[in-house]
Parts: C-alpha cells; structure tokens; sequence
C-alpha cells in the first residue's frame, strides 16, 4: 500500500480503565496503547492481526523501552506518530513510536520496540517478501530512540519475591501472557514494598522501564518475580531490575524500571525497596 506514508500519524488513546484513581495512566497501559498503535500502522499497510494468522506469521516482542516524558491526562486528546527502521536478516524489525497531546503538541511517551517475526511454531523466521516491503523504512533525524536515564548512584538491596499465577483470561491472541502485563507484574512488585512500608502505591509515577523477553509465560505457569533495588538516577528517581521467572528458574523476562513519587518523599521510596 504506497499511499501510506513511512511516517505515519493517527489518533492514539488511552480507555478510561487505564487510569488509576489518581487519574495518571499506568504504565502496563501505556503500553497498551502503544502496542494498538503498531497494530493499527501495519493494519495501515495491509497487515491486518487476521492477515498474519491467515499467512502463518506474527511478530512478538523482543525488548521494549518507554521513556514517559509526562503522565497522560484522562480525557485529552492523543496522537501516535510511528516509524520504523530497516528489517535486519529478515527477522527483526524495530519500531519508534511518538505518542503526543493532540491538544498542545506536548510529548508524553518515546518508544523504541523491538519485534521478532516468528512462524506458525513461534520459531524465528524470515518473513516474506510482501511483509517487509510493505513496511518501507524511515529515519527521523533528531529524534533518538528511547532510552533508560543513567544511574548516578548505585545501591544495593535484598531481593523482594511474588508468587504469581497466570490466569486462562490473561493470555492474548498468540495464547501466553501479553507483554505489556509483564510490566504490571514488575510495578505491582515494587507496589506491594511501598504499601509494606507505609507509602501509598497510587503515588508511584512511572518514567521509563525497559523489559527484554526470553520465554512466553502461559496459563497456569506458576511464575515469580524478583525485584532489587539498582540506583538513582540524577534527579533522584529509583531503579529497580526484576526477573520474572518460572518456578524452576527458567527466565521469562529481564526488566528495569524507573520510578519516583507524584506526592510524597522518594527517599522513603528507595529505603522501602532497600
């Protein structure tokens, strides 16, 4: 489809169950929304989710970055911009995407995906001629791909655990858990070490995370996730590293997450996550 542009802009949103009761958007949901917009570009360009399943193709995630620039604010009005970068061996394919205030042009989230293409097996596979031509490249100068702030000061922690079961109602449309939930997973760990030390988990306000997926997880998976405290970064915003693993070690996915308080002292944050 040549008439649609490499740079592609659309309305994005965001449903009003992805907001807590503070009215700031999760991060798990942003995501979401994130991964609807990579759905509808390549809809746009006649890679519709039911033309993947007709072909025996499909892409999923491999690593994935957000750098939220600010909280979205229930009711406004949204704007996705995306790109993507050259495939690589056939295989990977990397995604950028832009979401923006339709109202005052102001930049919420930057996002850098990585997407593996996968067959019927879910093996890795080249994808066909008619898919990566239909997904012409494109480079937008200036406009860097996400990235995690640097650590300023480096700190130590014991590691905190969850068990945790997938339920049969959790898994998408390739049947295992959908990788924006791995995110909900990380900050309900970083949730519960708030809550246990008297700190509001509605406060916790994200500002980047990155997660690397290595394994799906499915139904009825018994899973852990296991969080240790990293750092601060240079304005004081905690990071965490959390694994989410299956309950014989195997490694489902690696993630970092960068969080501060909307109110009160991140101090007591970072002593909760200690």
């Amino acid at each position: 489809m040549t008439d649609v542009p490499p740079l592609q802009r659309f309305p994005a949103a965001l449903p009003r169950h992805a907001f807590s009761a503070r009215n700031a958007a999760r991060a798990g949901d942003v995501w979401r929304s994130l991964q609807e917009v990579a759905v509808e570009a390549s809809t746009r360009v006649g890679w519709a989710p039911m033309r993947y399943r007709a072909e025996g193709s499909a892409f999923v995630m491999r690593t994935m970055t957000v750098d939220h620039v600010r909280e979205a604010r229930y009711g406004e009005t949204l704007e996705a911009r995306t790109w993507v970068h050259p495939f690589k061996r056939g295989i990977f394919s990397t995604r950028e995407i832009r979401i923006h205030s339709a109202e005052d042009g102001s930049r919420i989230a930057t996002a850098t995906q990585q997407w593996v293409h996968v067959d019927s097996t879910m093996k890795p596979a080249r994808a066909g001629e008619g898919l990566t031509s239909a997904f012409v490249p494109h480079e937008e100068p200036g406009d860097p791909g996400a990235s995690l702030p640097a650590i300023e000061s480096e700190l130590d922690s014991a590691v905190h655990r969850f068990e945790l079961t997938p339920w049969f109602t959790w898994m998408d449309p390739l049947d295992h858990v959908n990788h924006p939930a791995y995110v909900d997973y990380c900050d309900e760990a970083v949730a519960r070490a708030a809550h246990a030390a008297g700190i509001a988990p509605l406060q916790l306000r994200p500002r980047a995370e990155k997660m690397t997926y290595s394994r799906g997880l499915g139904a009825l998976e018994e899973a852990v996730v296991e969080t240790q405290l990293r750092g601060r970064t240079a304005d004081g915003a905690v990071v965490c590293d959390h694994q989410i693993l299956l309950a014989d070690g195997t490694l489902c996915a690696r993630g970092t997450t960068v969080r501060d308080l909307a109110e009160g002292s991140v101090d007591a944050l970072a002593e909760a996550l200690s």
